[in-house]
C-alpha cells in the first residue's frame, strides 16, 4: 500500500511528516533519511494497531 505523506521542516530545522489518510499519524526526524524510516514504521504501527483492534482499513486507503 502507498500512503501520501506530507513533509514540512519545523522552526528548529526538524523534519515533520503527516499521513493525512491516517489521522494521528505523525511523526519526525532529524534527517531525510530519519525520518523516512520512521514514518515507514508510524505507519506500520497504524495498521497494525487497526488490526489488532478489528477496525477494518478504509477502503479509499487501498491502492490498486
Amino acid at each position: 500500500m502507498r500512503f501520501r505523506v506530507l513533509i514540512e521542516i519545523d522552526e528548529d530545522g526538524v523534519y515533520v511528516a503527516k499521513v493525512p489518510d491516517l489521522p494521528g499519524c505523525a511523526t519526525e526526524g532529524k534527517t531525510k533519511r530519519e525520518l523516512i524510516s520512521n514514518v515507514k514504521e508510524a505507519i506500520q504501527a497504524y495498521l497494525e494497531s487497526l488490526k489488532k483492534h478489528g477496525q477494518p482499513i478504509p477502503i479509499d486507503m487501498v491502492q490498486v
